[in-house]
């Protein structure tokens, strides 16, 4: 039996149809992307790289980002589905605090500066602050000083359960109850112990200090990191 006879397609005789000859075959091994083929009585094979079958197999694929998030700077597609980088202006938000389940949330009207939400339908955003709009890739990043965050960005959802609309994560974020319980460490040039501490110096304030940001990275860090 030869190479190309396994992958002869089984059709039954009475409907006259010739059989369908493999013409390319492509082996992934743990090392090496092979690949195979096949012309008359010749088989050509060659390593090509990963990439180039997806490009190959993508020229026939069309498909858009449809309609984006109010904000929108950039948009990637992942393992773990689309995500949209969207920037938030630098304004008073108002948030809730739950300290105790025996009492009621606390209150406050915090100035926040610029963000940007690291948003994946239906699920807890990554969340960053910057000093102004990202214009290039080497633009800073910044921790966000805010609860319920681990160190590298990513928001505790805790039981909360976030939109498949992505315009809406960023409302949901803020709607949703921040505890300090987790870690409140490290967001905070004068309080870098508890961030909450923070919070009550800005209540009610104007205008956030932007001088108080702990630094974190670059735009760039963000647009190629795994999430």
């Amino acid at each position: 039996m030869g190479d190309t006879d396994v992958f002869n397609w089984a059709v039954p005789d009475e409907l006259g149809v010739p059989s369908d000859k493999l013409r390319a075959r492509v082996d992934f091994y743990h090392q090496a992307v092979v690949l195979n083929l096949y012309d008359e009585e010749i088989t050509t094979t060659r390593l090509v790289s990963a990439m180039d079958v997806a490009h190959a197999l993508s020229n026939d694929l069309a498909f858009g980002t449809g309609l984006l998030p109010p904000g929108t700077i950039w948009w990637r597609n992942t393992r773990a589905g689309p995500v949209y980088a969207i920037y938030v202006e630098p304004k008073i938000w108002r948030v809730a605090l739950q300290t105790s389940i025996n009492k009621a949330a606390r209150r406050f009207n915090l100035p926040l500066p610029g963000l940007i939400f690291l948003a994946t339908p239906g699920r807890e955003p990554w969340v960053y602050a910057v000093k102004k709009k990202p214009t290039k890739d080497t633009d800073g990043v910044y921790h966000a000083p805010l609860c319920n965050l681990h160190p590298n960005g990513r928001s505790c959802a805790g039981d909360h359960r976030y939109p498949t609309r992505s315009a809406d994560i960023v409302h949901s974020f803020f709607t949703s109850f921040f505890t300090a319980s987790a870690n409140l460490s490290s967001r905070s040039v004068k309080y870098p112990r508890n961030i909450v501490q923070l919070w009550e110096f800005l209540d009610n304030k104007k205008r956030f200090p932007t001088g108080d940001l702990v630094p974190l990275g670059t735009i760039k860090d963000l647009l190629y990191m795994e999430m």
